[in-house]
């Protein structure tokens, strides 16, 4: 069995080394001292959400937190091509199901897209919330998959500043791929490149719009067809970035 993980702000773990003691305090100190009850011994790993895993060893629990030693420090490199998921948001709770499995199967941002079809609107102190609400799913995704990289949670763009990020993508080199159940060019085929960002953008329950179709692929982004079957807002995207990841070879 996996260990289970632990997380820390970024640069936390850049000077440790083996034999070196990190505490955990805190919440995530709670978490792992009275939830879980930890007890010395134990094998956690703690990771600094960018890439630098420790795998350590519980040496003591106490009231302030708890300890752990490092046995090694690991630092897992970000890949050459991230996956980013433009997930529209949706009613209920369907975008945050879909960013929460899509961190699990390996994206490397998320960015909230206020659709002309959402139906759910975010704007001031709710945008503000909604946000953080994604950035403590993401976190808690990463933790459940053992992952050393927590996701970025982008700002909410609307169809105007989505179709200026595509155009920056593409110019980058990168791809913004459309997922849209009319498109031709399957997804399972079409061409990635060999560094750089590639966005996979989803739409709302009630579908991308014409206009914004439109003016996404005028930017550079490619409509692209999942598969022979229609999926819901919360489930297309991580399908479609599990079958990237392992064209990108991150599965095997």
């Amino acid at each position: 069995m996996t260990a289970p993980v632990f997380l820390v702000e970024p640069g936390r773990l850049d000077a440790v080394a083996p034999g070196d003691v990190v505490r955990l305090d805190g919440a995530e100190g709670r978490h792992a001292g009275v939830v879980q009850r930890r007890t010395a011994g134990e094998r956690v790993d703690v990771v600094d959400t960018c890439g630098v895993r420790l795998v350590g060893v519980v040496a003591s629990v106490t009231h302030e937190g708890v300890d752990v030693q490092a046995q090694d420090v690991v630092r897992e490199p970000a890949p050459p091509v991230r996956l980013v998921l433009v997930q529209a948001l949706a009613k209920g709770d369907r975008d945050e199901l879909a960013i929460e499995a899509a961190t699990e199967v390996g994206a490397d941002a998320v960015v909230p897209w206020q659709a002309e079809r959402s139906i759910v609107v975010w704007r001031g102190e709710r945008a503000a919330k909604s946000r953080a609400r994604w950035l403590g799913t993401v976190r808690t995704a990463a933790k459940q998959s053992r992952r050393a990289w927590v996701p970025d949670v982008a700002h909410a763009l609307d169809s105007r500043h989505l179709a200026a990020r595509t155009r920056e993508v593409v110019e980058a080199g990168g791809a913004v791929l459309v997922l849209h159940e009319d498109a031709t060019e399957p997804l399972a085929g079409t061409a990635l490149p060999d560094a750089g960002d590639v966005l996979v953008v989803v739409g709302p329950e009630g579908g991308i719009g014409d206009d914004e179709l439109a003016r996404l692929t005028d930017a550079g982004a490619r409509p692209v067809r999942l598969g022979p079957h229609v999926l819901r807002t919360s489930t297309a995207g991580p399908v479609a970035l599990a079958l990237l990841a392992t064209r990108l070879g991150r599965w095997s």
